[in-house]
């Protein structure tokens, strides 16, 4: 099961971060609420306002999130990948995936990444924080990228 040992996620403090979020528009339903997830999780980690940007695709996602990165504390990706019936599925995937990676560590800021890639929609919706979905990778990820931000900033700080 893919959820089993994961750890209770706490929302952390992370008043006084610049948080930058930068979503896709494909399947607006599912990254609406990835999106929405996202940014309630800021809101209770105590940051109001944090930027957030659209891109169409996840392709775009990691040359805006390198931007973002730039002026801000942490990043959060959010997108979904759904497998057709071509290889474009895991060219896509892997570069997204290494792209933010990248990013991450070119930039010594943490990149949550919140890219569903799933095999059918239903399975992308069941983890987009949705009433009756099982898991909340917005959210997750959201968290992921502030707690990051939290722990180099302290890192920083020795």
């Amino acid at each position: 099961m893919a959820g089993e040992g994961r750890p209770e996620q706490v929302v952390p403090d992370a008043s006084g971060l610049r948080l930058g979020i930068a979503a896709t528009t494909w399947h607006a339903e599912i990254t609406g609420s990835l999106l929405e997830r996202a940014v309630e999780a800021a809101a209770k980690a105590g940051i109001a306002s944090p930027t957030v940007v659209r891109v169409a695709g996840a392709v775009e996602l990691p040359v805006v999130c390198q931007q973002l990165a730039r002026t801000h504390d942490a990043v959060v990706a959010l997108g979904v990948v759904i497998r057709g019936g071509t290889p474009h599925f895991e060219y896509v995937c892997d570069a997204v995936t290494a792209g933010l990676t990248r990013v991450a560590l070119d930039e010594s800021t943490p990149v949550g990444n919140g890219v569903l890639t799933c095999d059918t929609v239903e399975q992308a919706v069941a983890r987009s924080g949705q009433p009756d979905s099982v898991e909340d990778k917005g959210f997750e990820a959201c968290v992921a990228a502030l707690d990051t931000a939290l722990t180099l900033r302290a890192l920083r700080e020795d």
